[in-house]
């Protein structure tokens, strides 16, 4: 049993990762923070963990020693106070975007400012333990990962893995819950209810995952990405155009793809010739951590169509936060992390 300690605990998704580890196992949560609801009731902005705890939020000012930290906070905000942090707790696992990037130029480029730490980015593994097990594993510093990168990323890995694509185009549409908890104009229900917007048609800063994680070109990556905002609360829907550098079969493709995935307990192939849920999507897999994959290929097959959803704050955000803390300490990975989603919803 460890004891873990949650800062920025109010947000979705520190709310999030307070829900799943406050039924694990092998975790007691001994403090959460959040400087804004510090006294309150941890249910008083979580009210769907009334009766399930009496923690209350405390400033960050009381935090105390414990085993782990989770970082849940803002970008821009964790690493500031990086070296407090790391004195507090012997591992730490940072849910923001501020240690994803193993290049610090990559902060200029896609975050339009420099690193002021870019000696801690060597220290911090990425957080996907699809693509780092092993490196998760002896670990004592992990970072998060985007939930537009996490889904294109697991769905695209075993292609270019096998370097078979020529050039790609992304679509992921995403629920309004990935712009946070903190209201904005853009949030404000009656422009964003039944909503269908592209709000990123280019340069979203998390193809800079996709660049490090898929071992692509920096300066010409033959990769197009483009965000849209739908009228959902959670999830994450990728569909991926991928054009291939050789004819390829469908039936080889579900080959690689079950080598690749096969003994991944978060990663799910979808495909069915009946029924409606043919492909994946976003809403059977609210509350669970796992990725579904599915995918089509052109009868000539010079393209794949892939197709893949998570809930963007459990496989985009806590869920693969918890999950890679069950690596670091060798536990069962799916430990915490087995509720299947819910259906209908």
């Amino acid at each position: 049993m460890i004891k873990a300690s949650i800062v920025g605990a109010s947000g979705y998704a520190g709310g999030e990762l307070l829900r799943i580890l406050l039924f694990h196992p092998q975790v007691e949560v001994v403090q959460i923070t959040s400087e804004a609801y510090a006294g309150q009731f941890a249910h008083f902005k979580h009210p769907n963990l009334r009766g399930q705890t009496k923690l209350k939020f405390t400033s960050l000012s009381e935090l105390e020693p414990c085993d782990l930290l989770f970082l849940a906070l803002p970008h821009s905000t964790a690493w500031a106070r990086i070296d407090e942090f790391a004195a507090m707790a012997d591992r730490i696992v940072d849910l923001s975007g501020d240690f994803r990037l193993s290049n610090p130029a990559d902060y200029d480029r896609w975050y339009g400012h420099p690193h002021p730490h870019p000696e801690w980015l060597e220290k911090f593994v990425y957080g996907l333990p699809e693509l780092h097990r092993e490196e998760i594993a002896g670990a004592k510093y992990v970072s998060g990962v985007g939930c537009n990168a996490t889904v294109t990323n697991i769905a695209l890995a075993p292609l270019y893995k096998r370097d078979l694509v020529r050039e790609m185009v992304v679509e992921v549409k995403v629920g309004s819950s990935e712009g946070g908890h903190r209201g904005n104009p853009g949030s404000h229900h009656p422009e964003r209810a039944n909503v269908v917007r592209t709000f990123s048609p280019f340069g979203h800063r998390h193809i800079a995952e996709m660049i490090q994680e898929l071992k692509l070109d920096p300066d010409d990556p033959k990769f197009h990405f483009t965000v849209t905002s739908v009228g959902i609360v959670r999830g994450a829907l990728a569909t991926c155009q991928c054009l291939l550098k050789e004819p390829l079969d469908e039936r080889a493709a579900w080959r690689f793809y079950r080598d690749d995935y096969r003994d991944e307990p978060f990663v799910r192939l979808v495909r069915s010739r009946r029924g409606i849920h043919r492909y994946p999507e976003p809403k059977l897999l609210s509350g669970s951590n796992y990725c579904d994959v599915g995918f089509v290929a052109d009868p000539d097959g010079t393209r794949l169509i892939v197709i893949s959803a998570i809930d963007n704050l459990m496989k985009g955000a806590a869920g693969s936060a918890v999950q890679s803390m069950n690596v670091m300490y060798g536990w069962d990975e799916k430990l915490g992390l087995e509720f299947p989603g819910l259906h209908p919803i």
